[in-house]
């Protein structure tokens, strides 16, 4: 299958993950991965022949939004990528599945032992690694964990060291770029799904929010806030998508830059939206508090603003001149 397709939209996807993913309210982990597995959104990527879709990242992008939108905490952006990194193994074919479940540690917080931290790690069977050499695959149980609750009581980070254990498998330079690539986008679109569904809820609560006779939304500086909101958002999402796309030179474009763009302005859209509700910062009578801690814990597994001076001094060390 290919994106030129005819019967097939990316959006479609979309719209129907929005009923699969309401219809897991009040659902724990193991059923919501069942459910999710059941309805084919973990193998959109993956090979026919594995039992997938074999279908671009383009279509995996809608889905990952609308989780992000209805403030999912599975994380459904790790198990997409790696059920197609892992394809044609035993691990791949389980997560698929649904039968088991996966965590991403990326090298950003490594110190000491540990290897890093997952944003959301406490339910996973596998946990997939990054090192200088590039990604391994681990049984979680033979991982030294340790859960951090202090950006998420309720879903905490967990960190991972895998000091003397021995991986199941490894992925090779090329594999773990693809699926470096891979997550990457997919976590991109994931936060502008937190912030699409926090402005939505902002701009809804505005226009009911009735003070001295108007609505709030009628008033200036409430609109320039969300008019700013939005503009953020759409150029966010929009730099994701293209850099789906080869560049001028048909080379591929980097995926570190969009995820960069994501989280940074990211958090102005979900610390204001916040604001325009009367709250700041973690306020837990406003539920969206969650999408804002699904972005802090994934800013810091990455290094906390570290992707954004990495792209920063990048892009200064290309636009060196030479005298």
């Amino acid at each position: 299958m290919t994106m030129q397709s005819e019967e097939l939209q990316p959006e479609e996807f979309g719209q129907a993950a929005q009923a699969v993913i309401a219809a897991l309210q009040g659902q724990g982990p193991a059923e919501a991965a069942t459910a999710m597995a059941d309805a084919g959104l973990f193998g959109i990527c993956a090979d026919e022949a594995q039992g997938g879709l074999g279908l671009p990242l383009a279509f995996a992008m809608p889905v990952v939004r609308v989780a992000g939108q209805m403030q999912l905490s599975y994380p459904l952006p790790e198990q997409m990528a790696a059920s197609k990194a892992l394809q044609g193994t035993e691990a791949g074919g389980q997560l698929l599945r649904g039968e088991k479940s996966l965590c991403v540690v990326m090298a950003a917080q490594a110190a000491g032992d540990w290897s890093g931290v997952a944003r959301n790690g406490q339910q996973a069977d596998y946990a997939l690694v990054q090192s200088d050499a590039g990604f391994a695959l681990y049984d979680k149980a033979a991982l030294r964990c340790q859960a951090e609750e202090m950006l998420d009581p309720e879903v905490p980070q967990l960190w991972v060291s895998t000091t003397g254990a021995t991986p199941l498998l490894t992925l090779d330079a090329q594999q773990s770029q693809a699926f470096c690539t891979d997550i990457q986008l997919l976590w991109a679109e994931y936060v502008n799904g937190l912030c699409a569904g926090a402005l939505e809820r902002t701009a809804d609560y505005l226009q009911a929010r009735v003070q001295f006779g108007r609505p709030l939304s009628a008033k200036q500086a409430v609109r320039h806030h969300l008019a700013r909101m939005r503009l953020l958002l759409e150029a966010s999402s929009a730099q994701a998508w293209r850099a789906l796309r080869a560049d001028a030179c048909d080379a591929p474009r980097e995926a570190d830059s969009a995820l960069a763009a994501a989280l940074n302005q990211g958090a102005w859209v979900l610390e204001k939206a916040i604001h325009l509700h009367g709250g700041m910062g973690f306020t837990w009578e406003l539920g969206l508090h969650r999408s804002l801690r699904e972005h802090k814990k994934l800013d810091a597994s990455l290094g906390a603003g570290a992707l954004m001076r990495a792209v920063g001094a990048d892009f200064i060390d290309r636009c060196e001149v030479t005298p």
